[in-house]
């Protein structure tokens, strides 16, 4: 039988010694492990000094204004441009690509437009992945909200701003108010603005273009191209069985195929990569997106057009004649954010907003020429407030539901929905105004496609005999009521979207992702403490 030996002094010191040791060691790598988790909770955008953060969003937000004000203030100046250049037909172009007396001078300013599109397109990504950079995730719904208020009051300013510039100097100054204030906004960016160290960020210049889809890029660019030149040529240049328009319309779906097929084959690379369209709501988001700007881009364009065309008002009482519409959207925009700021979810906005705005797009299908201003007041004001409940929830959806990795290519796809749907349904307008008068006026003695093609918006019913003018006014009446039937379309498929959300909650996203960061960092300290 074996005996216990009793244990030595010695012995119980050096046990209770490295017992000691053992306990400090696991108390320090706790204290460690700890002190990393409360360090790494904050998923927030890093802390910079208030004055700091207000002067970068305040910088985003004008360049942002000046993106939205490029885009609405020559919806009032449209008319008297085409009456200059005698080109209704390209009304399309002015804001496809973002508009004779000499062909040259239209094609130039065409060309302008495309030059300055690219560098809104850049600004509106860059503007909403630099809010995601500042601001915190739980303030982002009143900060979308602010978002939205400021395209409705660039809305309002635009056509005014447009309209006083058209009537006393010039158009040429819709332009021209963008050199300064752009300036100040790019300095301000450019020094202030701080960029989180990425993978990315520190690849060299070469590397970096590597990593863009110039591939995808060459196919998608050159089919929508082919898509909005069949749009607009179809029916008016050509007919629509020519050969040419259906050449483009081929080309176009060929290449915007090859373009998805590069998507899916090249996934490093991809502009759009596949695995973002897994997530619900973010097609959902760009589904409600298209919809939404495809017809309310045919308001904003074509409305000042009915105003003035129609009412007989000058460009400057047209942009005055849409401020219900702009109003009601800012303030509805503005109070939705906080609103949804307030209960987390943003989902019942999108719903109730989108079926609002398509009741409000339907009234506008019932203008007549002795419509009264109640009513047009009315309708407006109607279409504002659906539209501003629902202006930025696909944006905000994308912040919630998206993993921050992916949500910059999130809000990019958002924009292509945007500047897409309110390219295409411009041009679409366009070419059904075209074609409507076309056919509606062929009652005229000496009336053809060529003096539609060639007059300006005004002026096409100035060219009509007196006795004729009244019945020439309720043809282009209801050729414009055509128009708003093409973008009462979109609008209400626009619902769809809207009740395809996911409901998440921007309150449980914020602690979601706390949970998730302390327990990345707690496994990865503890990983280290275990080597040790």
């Amino acid at each position: 039988m074996t005996s216990r030996q009793p244990t030595s002094p010695e012995g119980k010191a050096a046990s209770g010694d490295q017992q000691s040791d053992i306990t400090s060691t696991e108390l320090e790598g706790e204290e460690s492990i700890n002190a990393a988790v409360k360090e790494a909770t904050p998923t927030q955008p890093e802390k910079r000094s208030a004055t700091k953060t207000v002067l970068v969003l305040v910088s985003v937000l004008m360049s942002m204004f000046l993106v939205a004000l490029d885009r609405t203030i020559i919806s009032t100046a449209i008319p008297r441009i085409t009456d200059e250049f005698n080109s209704l037909s390209d009304v399309g172009w002015v804001y496809t690509l973002f508009p004779i007396r000499e062909v040259l001078l239209m094609i130039t300013f065409i060309v302008g437009r495309a030059i300055a599109g690219v560098g809104a397109a850049g600004i509106f990504a860059g503007v909403v992945v630099c809010i995601a950079l500042v601001i915190p995730v739980e303030k982002r719904p009143q900060i979308q909200g602010l978002f939205g208020g400021l395209m409705g009051v660039s809305s309002i300013a635009g056509p005014l701003i447009g309209g006083g510039f058209t009537s006393n100097v010039t158009w040429r100054w819709c332009f021209y108010i963008n050199l300064p204030f752009g300036a100040l906004a790019l300095v301000v960016i450019f020094f202030l603005l701080d960029t989180p160290d990425r993978e990315t960020t520190k690849l060299p210049f070469t590397a970096k273009l590597l990593k863009l889809d110039f591939l995808g890029t060459g196919f998608m660019m050159p089919g929508v191209i082919c898509l909005l030149l069949a749009l607009q040529w179809g029916g008016q240049q050509y007919a629509w069985s020519n050969w040419r328009i259906i050449l483009l319309l081929v080309l176009s779906g060929a290449l915007l195929i090859a373009f998805a097929a590069v998507q899916l084959l090249c996934p490093t690379t991809a502009t759009l990569p596949a695995r973002i369209f897994k997530q619900r709501s973010l097609v959902a988001g760009f589904w409600s997106t298209l919809c939404m700007n495809s017809g309310n881009y045919i308001l904003v364009y074509f409305l000042p057009v009915w105003f003035q065309s129609i009412k007989g008002v000058s460009a400057a009482q047209s942009g005055i004649k849409i401020l219900p519409l702009m109003l009601s959207m800012v303030a509805v925009s503005i109070g939705s954010g906080f609103l949804s700021s307030k209960i987390g979810y943003y989902t019942p906005l999108a719903i109730m907003g989108s079926c609002v705005m398509a009741v409000g797009f339907g009234l506008f299908t019932t203008l007549q020429l002795d419509t009264e201003e109640a009513k047009w007041v009315g309708y407006q004001i109607i279409y504002g407030i659906g539209l501003g409940c629902c202006f930025q929830v696909p944006n905000l959806a994308a912040q919630v539901t998206l993993p921050k990795k992916d949500i910059p290519t999130g809000l990019a796809l958002l924009l292509f929905g945007t500047l897409l749907g309110a390219a295409v349904f411009v041009s679409v307008g366009e070419n059904v105004l075209g074609n409507q008068l076309v056919q509606r006026l062929s009652w005229v003695p000496g009336f053809n496609r060529e003096l539609v093609i060639s007059s300006g918006a005004t002026s096409l019913l100035d060219s009509l005999p007196e006795d004729m003018r009244q019945k020439g006014l309720a043809d282009y009446n209801e050729a414009l009521r055509e128009v708003f039937k093409t973008g009462l379309v979109p609008s209400c498929l626009s619902v769809l979207g809207a009740v395809s959300l996911e409901w998440r909650s921007v309150k449980k996203k914020v602690e979601n992702d706390r949970l998730m960061q302390q327990k990345e960092v707690r496994a990865t300290h503890e990983a280290e403490v275990a080597k040790e």
